[in-house]
């Protein structure tokens, strides 16, 4: 993966896969240290804020499916935890 950082890597899949009218991928492993999943390299725990229009009219569990789809390999990888805040255009 280089020297690219997961978050940049995340930032980067969400964006090609839904192109997103907004995008935040926050780094939160520090928040997590001395919990499962923490190492100490970090890069283990993320929140993701992004509104797009692949969005509309799916529900929640399916909009998280999509963007769990997104980042498969990172999931199954080095990332342990995502939180996801995903809305369609004038949702909120």
């Amino acid at each position: 993966m280089g020297d690219m950082a997961m978050c940049d890597t995340i930032t980067n899949k969400l964006s090609e896969a839904f192109t997103p009218v907004s995008l935040r991928v926050i780094d939160e492993s520090h928040l997590h240290e001395g919990h499962a999943g923490h190492r100490p390299s970090g890069e283990t725990h993320f929140r993701v804020y992004i509104v797009s229009d692949a969005f509309k009219g799916k529900g929640r569990l399916e909009r998280h499916r999509l963007i769990n789809a997104a980042l498969s390999a990172e999931l199954l990888g080095s990332v342990h935890a995502l939180a996801i805040h995903a809305q369609a255009p004038g949702e909120g």
